[in-house]
């Protein structure tokens, strides 16, 4: 990795760890993302309070972040990359594309962004998606090895869901890891990957990727469950968290971003960060 990536690297790695807090739903299309995003500025302020490694956005949003005075907010993670895959239906054609398809990272430089992400869909039946996804990873990690900036790649292997429509997470640990390896394949320097449907079988992605691997949050669930799933991913060598809709679509997102980082930095356990996130509830009454 050339110098100038490992130093914009260092600006949302701590000691090595990360909590990336994603707030870049808005551009997936997706009415379900939006609940708790409706004030973007607001959620932001509120992050940027919080105090995470990192925030993760779009270039139409960024600004809230960059345009701030302080020297030590959140470093800025910018997704370059859209699609439909995650609207709650399965539409006739399934595609991927890069946001700016001339120059993908330059919005990323505008904004001095600490890291660029883009997606890897492996769907049931649908290889065309696949091949947007692997030739928008081809220009970008271009564009990251000419300009410094780390790349960031988000396997995510997907299932038809019969129930609500659209696709879910298969936590397949066979094909997870198979997905991470071709990640690492195509050039990753950070990976933000699934857990596996057994978090004992974590280790295994993360041997696999050969860079840090941080654990993607998917969809809200219940805090506490949340809380200890994430402690076992960390025990199997994850090195953060890239969390989102259980950041944002719970109350009092920075309680839940100080328990997180103290899980993350600090070392604490799933019942201690529970502990955290009750005991700032009480000290805000």
């Amino acid at each position: 990795m050339r110098i100038s990536s490992k130093a914009r690297m260092n600006r949302m790695f701590r000691n090595g760890r990360c909590l990336d807090v994603a707030v870049d739903h808005g551009v997936f299309n997706e009415p379900s993302f939006m609940s708790g995003l409706e004030d973007i500025g607001s959620v932001v302020d509120q992050l940027i309070a919080a105090g995470p490694d990192a925030i993760q956005m779009n270039y139409g949003q960024a600004d809230l972040l960059q345009g701030r005075p302080e020297r030590d907010k959140p470093a800025l993670v910018m997704r370059i990359d859209v699609g439909n895959p995650y609207n709650d239906r399965r539409h006739r054609v399934m595609w991927s594309h890069l946001q700016n398809v001339e120059e993908p990272i330059i919005g990323a430089l505008e904004m001095d962004a600490a890291a660029i992400v883009v997606n890897l869909l492996m769907l049931p039946d649908e290889p065309e998606l696949t091949r947007h996804c692997i030739d928008n990873i081809a220009r970008a990690r271009a564009a990251c090895s000419k300009y410094g900036m780390p790349l960031m790649i988000e396997p995510l292997v997907m299932l038809p869901n019969d129930v609500r429509g659209g696709y879910q997470v298969d936590g397949d640990a066979d094909k997870i890891v198979t997905l991470v390896r071709q990640a690492a394949e195509l050039g990753a320097d950070i990976i933000k990957a699934d857990p596996t449907e057994d978090p004992e079988d974590f280790h295994r992605v993360v041997e696999a990727a050969r860079c840090p691997v941080l654990v993607r949050g998917g969809g809200k669930e219940d805090l506490k469950t949340v809380f200890e799933k994430s402690a076992a991913l960390m025990a199997q060598g994850a090195l953060g968290m890239v969390y989102g809709r259980n950041v944002y679509q719970h109350d009092r997102p920075s309680r839940i971003v100080k328990a997180l980082m103290a899980m993350i930095h600090d070392d604490v356990s799933g019942a201690a960060a529970w502990e955290i996130y009750q005991g700032e509830i009480h000290q805000d009454g």
